[in-house]
């Protein structure tokens, strides 16, 4: 297959590419530039392509239209599945070509992950972290991961790599949604989280950190693990407002990825002048001491839709004081790189899957553009929108 008159962004680069056409053959790109040959060509005339998004954070058995934690998840196995077939799809119809699902309690969203991955469903490619490790009655423990102490910890760790998880989520702190749970409460010590990460690390799994608080955040740097979710900074005096600049340059130390998940319903905080400078000034400081930002939503929590990391950028890009290139990498090159996978989707090069986008108009000049994909490519399958 030829894509040719296209206006092309290789995921990585300041501007467009000087190539107009690029070729796909079977899952891969074949190669950038030359003349269509024989075959399926198609006239891409006044389209941009990207590489597909990625949203570094969702929850694929969460039904963002229902509030209560405990009542999620209660569909039987076959019907969870097809729910969250639904959503894969709708996902890449939109634009995402893969997602990061951190957190389930059935593993269910593995099964769906190996049902795209042998192509049995056109769907945003999923990588999955299966039951978070969290504390006793801690954020999220009704997907089943509590750990009293260190070797509890280790139990849940198994189970999951006996399952076939890609990566491995720890509930370093509370969480909003669940009962009884404080987000600023680190769930875990650092000596804790450094014997958990040590230990991923050891089975050659990356390692996500659900951090709202400014402890749980040291502890997860610290600890060295892949990517920080959330990165809220909440302390005694509120959310976003115990910034520790001594913890950001552990961040920063040790490599480790910010995932913001800032959503698309950020938008609302838009023109609130306290709170929006307030977190704009947190990602100023964030990013002038070197941390390195992903796109991320938490998709499936309340009013937090699957589908829409594309109206989710532009909010990201504005709250994070990015340009339209550097948010445009967040969502494609950079998140390939933090979750593991910079190999084989993130960019358009010769070798990779073909996992791309067709817009009117040039995201690199107006991120709403993302809004309204013509078409997707999933390996090499093109998909009308």
């Amino acid at each position: 297959m030829w894509l040719r008159n296209a206006k092309i962004w290789d995921g990585l680069s300041d501007s467009l590419s000087e190539h107009t056409s690029l070729k796909i053959a079977g899952e891969k790109i074949e190669g950038l530039g030359g003349t269509p040959g024989d075959g399926e060509s198609i006239d891409c005339t006044g389209l941009t392509i990207i590489p597909g998004l990625i949203d570094a954070h969702v929850h694929m058995c969460l039904d963002p239209d229902i509030k209560d934690p405990l009542k999620q998840d209660l569909l039987e196995d076959q019907q969870q599945i097809s729910r969250m077939l639904e959503l894969a799809q709708k996902m890449l119809s939109a634009g995402i070509t893969t997602a990061r699902d951190l957190g389930g309690g059935r593993w269910l969203e593995l099964e769906l992950r190996d049902q795209i991955n042998r192509g049995e469903h056109v769907a945003t490619r999923l990588i999955c972290a299966g039951q978070p490790v969290t504390s006793v009655s801690g954020h999220c423990h009704f997907w089943g991961g509590e750990a009293e102490n260190l070797s509890a910890a280790d139990t849940v760790i198994n189970r999951q790599i006996e399952h076939g998880v890609d990566l491995i989520k720890i509930m370093a702190t509370g969480g909003s949604i669940t009962p009884g749970s404080a987000p600023k409460d680190s769930q875990f010590s650092a000596e804790e989280m450094d014997h958990m990460v040590s230990k991923a690390s050891r089975g050659g799994y990356r390692v996500a950190a659900h951090c709202h608080g400014s402890d749980g955040i040291f502890n997860a740097a610290h600890a060295g693990v892949t990517t920080i979710e959330h990165c809220s900074w909440v302390g005694e005096a509120g959310w976003a407002r115990d910034y520790r600049p001594e913890v950001v340059d552990v961040i920063v130390k040790n490599g480790v990825w910010v995932s913001p998940t800032i959503n698309a319903g950020w938008k609302r905080y838009v023109g609130t002048k306290s709170f929006e400078a307030m977190i704009a000034e947190n990602y100023k400081k964030m990013r002038a001491s070197g941390v390195k930002l992903i796109a991320s939503t938490d998709a499936g929590i309340p009013g937090v839709y699957h589908h829409d990391l594309p109206r989710a950028i532009p909010v990201f890009a504005h709250f994070a004081g990015l340009t339209p290139v550097e948010a445009l990498r967040s969502a494609t090159s950079d998140c390939a790189d933090a979750i593991g996978l910079g190999d084989l989707v993130g960019r358009i090069a010769p070798g990779l899957e073909a996992d791309l986008v067709a817009y009117s108009g040039n995201p690199l000049e107006n991120l709403d553009v993302l809004a309204k994909p013509e078409f997707v490519i999933s390996r090499g399958r093109k998909v009308d929108c």
